[in-house]
């Protein structure tokens, strides 16, 4: 089915510049931008992910757009609001009151709410991004990220979820500002398979060195949404379980791609699918943005030509990471 899903980058005052029919089609949008208002986005009726993190090259936010040429249907169950044109559903977690709830808790209940939302589409989770406020710092005791982790896997354990394999989508989890957890996720009605790479142990292999429960996602996931399409989850300079290059974000950058030429590899040797790099619709996290310049011209000298990518400035889940790189690979349209 020709154009199933579309990702389009645009400024927030395009939208309202749309026909209504080209409105009906999107699935959801993804605002970024350290602005405290939605500029009015949400009388749209469209389901809105607001992430409080930097845009590097658009600094007075820019919004994604995932959606399709085929009409949607809307929907909200418990807290998620979504929009399902039949092959695939953007989902966005509304954040509730979090106030006197551990991180642990209020990302169990996200995941709980995702999880019906998928459940009543009759759908899989493909794709989960989940942005946790000062996602490096310890409070009660034990580092964000990880009570993140914690709540993530009491959610999959206690809707009796697998914790590897092909059931754990792809995912990423970066850091954001004033806000406690911001989650947004892909479904589809196909089942995705799950791509790993050699190069690195599994996340939800990770020893207990990383925390009291293990990241849940794969690598990479590929899925039949009109026609092939890959998700690349955060990638970063890691090889094995151990991050490389400390403190050197050019070289960060350069593993960072070739785990990422890795996962291309092995979804051509494995499904016969082909992306390049220069084909992905590319998001870069960096955390300071000093390192931008560097980072940007390490991506050139790899792929081999300018990187139209959206940069954002944003802490990374390990203290010692500079650089995360995801990645989309979109059906050829047919």
């Amino acid at each position: 089915m020709r154009g199933a899903l579309q990702l389009l980058r645009v400024m927030p005052e395009v939208l309202f510049r749309q026909p209504q029919e080209n409105v009906a089609r999107i699935l959801g949008i993804v605002q970024y931008g350290l602005g405290a208002t939605d500029m009015g986005l949400r009388q749209l009726g469209i389901p809105l992910a607001k992430i409080p993190v930097l845009p590097l090259n658009a600094p007075d936010g820019i919004c994604e757009i995932w959606q399709s040429s085929l009409p949607t249907q809307e929907g909200r169950t418990e807290d998620v609001h979504w929009r399902n044109n039949g092959m695939v559903a953007f989902l966005s977690w509304d954040q509730v009151d979090t106030e006197g709830s551990g991180l642990a808790n209020v990302t169990e209940d996200a995941y709980h709410a995702l999880f019906s939302a998928v459940h009543f589409q009759k759908h899989h989770l493909i794709r989960v991004w989940n942005h946790v406020g000062e996602i490096n710092d310890d409070s009660a005791g034990l580092e964000r990220y990880r009570q993140f982790n914690i709540g993530r896997q009491q959610a999959f354990v206690g809707t009796g979820r697998s914790l590897a394999g092909a059931s754990v989508p792809a995912a990423s989890a970066l850091g954001a500002s004033a806000s406690a957890l911001d989650v947004f996720a892909l479904s589809a009605g196909l089942p995705a398979v799950a791509i790993e790479n050699p190069r690195q142990t599994s996340a939800y292999h990770y020893p207990a060195e990383y925390g009291p429960r293990a990241p849940l996602f794969s690598r990479a996931n590929l899925v039949d949404i009109g026609g092939g399409t890959l998700f690349v989850s955060g990638t970063a300079s890691i090889v094995g379980h151990q991050t490389r290059h400390q403190g050197d974000c050019r070289a960060q950058t350069r593993e960072t791609l070739r785990n990422i030429q890795v996962l291309l590899d092995e979804t051509r040797m494995q499904y016969g699918k082909i992306w390049t790099l220069s084909d992905l619709e590319l998001k870069v996290y960096v955390r300071f943005r000093s390192d931008l310049p560097a980072v940007v011209e390490e991506m050139e000298r790899v792929i081999g030509g300018p990187v139209d990518a959206l940069f954002l400035q944003a802490d990374i889940c390990r203290k010692d990471l500079l650089v995360e790189i995801e990645a989309v690979g979109l059906a050829r349209t047919r």
